[in-house]
Parts: C-alpha cells; structure tokens; sequence
C-alpha cells in the first residue's frame, strides 16, 4: 500500500467526522447485529443511512479514506468505502481491505459505494472469488453481481470469464445464496448473457454435488421464467 504524508486539515476533518458519528451510536440496533453474527471490533450501531447523510458532508479524499478505515470502527470503514476516491485506491490497498473484511455488511458496502467504481475491477472480482478467505470469495461473487446490475457500460465479455470460476464455487454451501443472487443478475442483464448462464449452468448439472445440482435447478427456473424471458432486453 501507498504511504501518505499526513495533512493538518485531512487530520481535522477526520477528527470532525469521528466525534459526529458518536451521536449516532444505538446499541439496541448493534446488539441485533451482534446476535445475527454481524460483528465488528467498534460497532455503535449507526444506520447507514445517517452514515450517508454525514459522507454527503465532505468531499471524497483519498487520505481522509485510509484514516477511516485503520479507525477500525463499523461506521468509519463504511465512510472510507463512501469518501475514497476509486482511482486512487491502488490494487494492494483493495486487496488489503478485502481480505481485512469481517462480515458480508461490510463486504456489500464496500461493493456497493467503492468497489464497483473502481476501473477494470472484473479480474479483480474474479481473483476474490478464487480466494483462499470465505468473505474474500463473497466479496468477488457479490461484485460481479453488482457489476451486472449497475455497469450499463460493460461488454458481454466482461462477465463471461466469470463463468470459469463457478465449478468449484458451486459446491460450498455457504456461498449459495450470494451466488444465486449473482448468477441471476448476470443472466438478467440481456438475452445473450441469459442464453450464456444457461449454457453454463447446464455443465454444471454434470458434477455429482447435492449443493450444485440444488443451486443450478433454482438459477435456471428463475432464468428460464416467462418473467424474466419476456422482457430481457436484446
């Protein structure tokens, strides 16, 4: 990672952004999140809408980023996810964050605010779906979702080398529901990736795995609908 002389004003602005997020704080919603499993080292409970609120108050800064994620907070990691500049976070500063992950809150946040700004991520999606980490692997399969339903610039080609990390995905149990999720949205995206999913899903159906053959099933009953076949766009 890049190393950053620190700036007096980016300190100040830091040090303004964490003492607003403290009237923030509701423990009923942090204990929630606690007993789903939710955990954070800090966690005050903040919802994230008002954590949008507050990042709407400055403008992004990619300093002012790094200095709220090593806060280590739930809510500062959020903000840095919402304040980093995107071409500015380097390729190791990515790997870093991700693998640094503790909960799919964090992971969808991240996806959802950073990740998917970020130029010529889609490698960078596969290569966490191939990782060695649990959240790492929901990370890139989470991304590529979101790529799918947000990116109207991206080709067909984009997606289509996603397919050749999906054997090995489809048999953890684990990843199913966000898999699922992901592969819908790639074959809703229009006829000619719907047509592609299938093609792959149905080489999927030959591997002899219970957690395959169940999520395959479900993926190509959704894909194959009248709903979703009616109006894919061309």
């Amino acid at each position: 990672m890049d190393f950053l002389l620190d700036n007096p004003e980016i300190e100040k602005i830091y040090q303004e952004i964490v003492k607003m997020i403290i009237p923030l704080k509701n423990g009923i919603v942090a204990d929630s999140m606690s007993a789903r499993g939710i955990n954070y080292k800090v966690n005050l409970g903040a919802s994230t809408l008002s954590l949008h609120d507050l990042s709407k108050k400055y403008q992004k800064n990619h300093l002012l980023a790094l200095k709220l994620w090593n806060k280590g907070w739930r809510e500062t990691m959020i903000l840095a996810a919402m304040l980093e500049e995107p071409h500015l976070a380097s390729p190791d500063q990515l790997d870093y964050w991700v693998k640094s992950f503790e909960n799919i809150e964090i992971s969808e946040q991240m996806a959802l605010h950073l990740l998917v700004h970020i130029d010529n991520v889609y490698d960078k999606a596969k290569d966490w779906a191939l990782g060695k980490k649990q959240i790492v692997k929901y990370t890139g399969i989470l991304l590529m979702g979101r790529l799918a339903l947000v990116d109207k610039e991206a080709s067909d080609e984009d997606f289509e080398s996603f397919f050749e990390v999906l054997p090995p995905l489809s048999k953890d149990a684990s990843l199913q529901f966000v898999l699922k999720r992901t592969l819908i949205q790639v074959g809703k995206r229009n006829r000619n990736l719907n047509e592609i999913t299938l093609m792959h899903l149905k080489h999927l159906l030959t591997i002899d795995n219970p957690v395959t053959q169940e999520m395959v099933k479900e993926v190509v009953d959704e894909l194959t609908s009248p709903y979703i076949q009616d109006y894919l766009p061309d």
